[in-house]
């Protein structure tokens, strides 16, 4: 198993451009199933996860080819076909298949999706849209089994604000019969994403960003060339790591408007940095104080996907920060591995905890909990006394492209073994 090997200590300086959101680009993948046509997708993120899809889908007979951060896709030629339950088992976002293939198959079996352990996540939001929309869910021990007719559209209240139940009812609804209107749809950057590649493809869609969709089915979507945007949580992670390391910065290739909640948070402790159209300027900042609280939610509100770096920062701020993660269990386990570098942390329950800083951190061996906790260790990492020794790094890879060599061209002294 590869490792990271970080000394702290160092600042960071110079320019990073994030790669295109894995978020993303995963439903974009999936939904370039819906086609005949070839597709090109552009700022295609080099991730584990990326791959694992690529096997997935080609496991259905469609052809792509990966080079230069582009994908070129065949999906003319599908069968269906059993998946493969190793590859299901390796991410959560493999639940989106669905979405991209019932409409052309009329029928699929897949496992139960996998991915970080991050507590029981329910597929019963997913059940709910396909069964709406005229689907059988046959769900077992060991799966779901999805079979359906015509697919016709139709009002759809999801039963809670999930990001893959709104894409896969996106998806599966741009080519049902009708007009489909899905309430309490989630509105992350990535959905909207979704939203717009399927309109280059001849989707009809309105209400993008908002929770209330209305599509109305077409007959058939064409290939297209889309680019995809690019990845606002790697962007807030990078920008955590420069204010924890009084580090100035800049992050390129991603819109600022994405992180609002995020800009909110570093001002209320004390963090500089300047905002611009495409790209944000960090600045070096000192004396951090502690926020009154850190509560994750769906978006537009702060992301659970940055409440692990953010728990990092609160660790050098003065003063006592609770943090309330209110979407996943197990999403504080990281916590413990934090502690053990010397962290000061008040455990409430498993979804609440008080941070005490400013303290001092120490290099250690560690491990990654999961996708964003291991991108967290490393900032700890570079801000502890030492030599930190990070495991389980595969975690990492599976969010971030070549994390560790972008912080060594801003400075970090971090490296693979």
């Amino acid at each position: 198993m590869a490792k990271f090997i970080v000394g702290g200590g160092k600042k960071l300086s110079g320019e990073v451009t994030v790669s295109g959101s894995k978020n993303a680009a995963l439903p974009i993948i999936c939904a370039t199933m819906l086609t005949h046509e070839k597709v090109r997708l552009e700022n295609i993120p080099d991730i584990a996860d990326i791959h694992s899809m690529i096997k997935i889908l080609e496991g259905f007979g469609a052809k792509i080819e990966f080079e230069n951060h582009t994908l070129e896709i065949d999906p003319s030629n599908l069968k269906n076909s059993s998946t493969s339950n190793e590859l299901i088992n390796k991410m959560r976002a493999s639940i989106l298949i669905l979405g991209g293939l019932l409409p052309r198959f009329k029928e699929i079996q897949m496992a139960f999706p996998g991915g970080c352990v991050l507590g029981k996540r329910s597929v019963q939001a997913h059940s709910h849209a396909f069964e709406q929309l005229g689907c059988k869910v046959l769900e077992d021990e060991k799966g779901l089994h999805i079979k359906c007719g015509e697919l016709r559209g139709k009002k759809i209240t999801l039963p809670e604000l999930s990001v893959t139940a709104t894409e896969n009812a996106i998806m599966a609804a741009v080519l049902a019969k009708g007009e489909t209107e899905i309430r309490l749809a989630a509105t992350e950057p990535h959905v909207q994403d979704l939203c717009y590649f399927l309109k280059k493809m001849g989707a009809k869609i309105s209400g993008i960003g908002t929770n209330n969709v209305k599509i109305t089915g077409v007959r058939a979507l064409k290939g297209c060339t889309y680019k995809i945007t690019g990845d606002y949580l790697e962007a807030g992670t990078f920008a955590i790591a420069a204010v924890a390391t009084q580090s100035a910065i800049t992050i390129n290739g991603i819109n600022p408007d994405h992180l609002d909640s995020l800009w909110q948070k570093l001002s209320e402790i004390g963090a500089k940095f300047e905002l611009k159209e495409n790209s944000v300027r960090i600045l070096e900042s000192k004396n951090l104080r502690k926020v009154n609280q850190l509560r994750t939610a769906v978006y537009p509100s702060f992301p659970t996907d940055l409440q692990a770096p953010f728990t990092i920062l609160l660790t050098q701020a003065k003063g006592v920060s609770k943090v309330f993660e209110t979407l996943f269990e197990g999403r504080l386990n990281y916590l413990f591995e934090l502690e053990k570098m010397g962290a000061h942390i008040e455990f409430l329950n498993p979804h609440q905890a008080l941070i005490i800083g400013p303290t001092k951190l120490l290099g250690i061996p560690i491990s990654s909990c999961d996708i964003r906790a291991g991108a967290a260790m490393v900032i700890a990492a570079l801000i502890a006394k030492g030599t930190t020794e990070i495991s389980n790094v595969y975690y990492i890879d599976r969010g971030y492209e070549n994390f560790d060599e972008k912080l060594r061209l801003l400075g970090a002294d971090i490296h693979r073994t």
